[in-house]
């Protein structure tokens, strides 16, 4: 009895084989077909490339020397290498009454808006969108970004709360340091520019 399994192994192998021959030949003779010593070509290439006319290197910009700023005492600047001295609330009069605290405080646990990046001043309103019943602000920051805000957004560095978006303007509540410690509220508006 012959098993046939041992022969379909050979006749793969015999194809193996074959196949790794016909490789090696095609290999060899596509080698021999790519090594053609004639470059004329590139030779007729670098010569085009060496017969053109050279540019000249344009020289580099002359810079301008910075002036040094001396840091003095006189000029009431603070300096930036040392650290910033913390204020000490002032002490009160004799006599003086301290003021309850009115209760209003900017909240350190908010995560910051985009727009709390700029001074208000610094910002432009542009126009308005009416999105999904909402009617959203377009502010233009210091980057000349612009912005979409509505009510309830924040924007400035004084904490200013949006309380209301017209088609003219944009009303904005700001909590303003008083006093060490001490805030009060003050309106502001962005009005659209023409």
């Amino acid at each position: 009895m012959k098993i046939k399994a041992p022969q379909m192994m050979l006749n793969n192998t015999v194809i193996s084989n074959h196949v790794r021959f016909l490789l090696i030949i095609f290999t060899t003779v596509y080698l021999i077909a790519c090594s053609d010593n004639d470059s004329t070509d590139l030779q007729k290439y670098i010569a085009g490339i060496k017969a053109k006319p050279q540019e000249t290197v344009k020289p580099l910009p002359e810079f301008k020397s910075v002036e040094p700023f001396i840091f003095t005492k006189e000029g009431n600047l603070r300096d930036p290498f040392k650290p910033v001295e913390k204020i000490v609330p002032e002490a009160l009069e004799p006599g003086e009454i301290e003021e309850p605290d009115n209760g209003i405080h900017p909240n350190a646990n908010r995560t910051k808006e985009p727009l709390e990046a700029f001074e208000l001043s610094g910002m432009r309103m542009v126009g308005t969108i009416n999105m999904n019943a909402t009617l959203w602000g377009l502010v233009k920051g210091d980057s000349n970004t612009i912005y979409r805000v509505k009510a309830g957004n924040y924007m400035g560095k004084n904490d200013g709360k949006i309380i209301r978006v017209d088609k003219n303007k944009i009303e904005l509540i700001e909590i303003i340091p008083s006093k060490p410690g001490r805030f009060i509220e003050q309106s502001a508006t962005l009005t659209l520019i023409e």
